[in-house]
């Protein structure tokens, strides 16, 4: 069986190798559209990899906090570090809001200068490879987020995605400005719809962070925990059953009815019954408090 200090090393090295593997990709997609984009004399192309250069800050975000939010409890942080990786999350929505605005002055700034060049084919091509590239990356780093349940890699994951699917409002421009000339504005407001969705891309990643930040409730995981407990032999009813996410996994607390004529050995062998049914029910609850409560029944 996997102890819990080989899980915390596997977690560290997976979301490590993806990470980097994640970096090397964005480094080379944001200088191929970068290069391209100003050659060619395309906005979208070069907001885009504004973009590609964000993932980057991100990447380094998550290498640096998977080695925090993986460590074990100390007498400082008794309850563990798994709100690191909300912490990173949320840093994650809030780059990606900051991207979206410098891309809407960028665009916005453009529209008001209409002598420009039109883009070319080199930029189309670039923003296609873009879009396949982007999305390969999605699918392996929420592969292995999903595997090792890291809330953080998987916001991480949705970063690249968003930067796939930027891309092709990006290659409709290109393409729109290259062939029409005489609509080179369609290239600056490509840019505009990237920000619009790299805005809506960053609300869905920051607010699950908040919500675990200001520690809101589980109500899925607390019906799980209440079955589990009530299937444990002498337990009598439960109520008050709260659940919180931290990081990849869930802390609960609960309240349990026994049988008001057991002794207090009795009572606390039951208790560790219950949390023992809960953290063993494989449902993501790594810590369970129990109180214990007399039944009038």
């Amino acid at each position: 069986m996997e102890t819990e200090a080989t899980r915390r090393a596997r977690e560290v090295r997976d979301v490590s190798r993806v990470t980097y593997g994640g970096m090397a990709v964005n480094a080379l997609v944001a200088l191929v559209k970068g290069g391209i984009g100003v050659w060619s004399h395309s906005q979208a192309l070069v907001a885009d990899a504004v973009h590609s250069v964000s993932d980057l800050a991100t990447d380094f975000a998550v290498v640096f906090g998977v080695r925090f939010w993986t460590a074990p409890a100390d007498e400082d942080h008794p309850y563990g570090h798994g709100k690191v990786q909300s912490l990173v999350t949320l840093f994650i929505g809030a780059a990606l809001l900051v991207v979206a605005f410098g891309l809407v002055m960028d665009a916005a700034a453009a529209l008001r200068s209409p002598l420009r060049e039109t883009p070319g084919a080199a930029a189309l091509a670039a923003a296609l490879v873009s879009v396949v590239a982007k999305e390969v990356l999605y699918r392996w780093t929420r592969c292995v987020a999903d595997r090792v349940g890291s809330p953080a890699l998987a916001a991480n994951a949705w970063h690249h995605r968003s930067d796939a699917l930027s891309s092709v409002p990006v290659a409709v421009a290109v393409a729109v400005a290259w062939l029409w000339p005489s609509l080179w504005w369609v290239d600056s407001a490509g840019a505009i719809v990237v920000s619009g969705c790299i805005v809506r891309v960053a609300w869905q990643i920051a607010r699950p962070a908040l919500s675990e930040l200001m520690d809101a409730g589980v109500r899925e995981k607390a019906e799980l925990v209440t079955a589990i407990a009530n299937a444990v032999p002498g337990v009598c009813a439960v109520h008050k059953v709260r659940v919180r996410r931290s990081g990849g996994t869930f802390q609960a607390d609960l309240h349990v009815k026994v049988r008001s004529t057991l002794t207090v050995a009795e009572g606390h062998a039951l208790g560790h019954q219950v949390k023992r049914a809960v953290l063993e029910a494989g449902i993501g609850v790594t810590d369970a408090l129990i109180h214990l409560e007399p039944s009038s029944e």
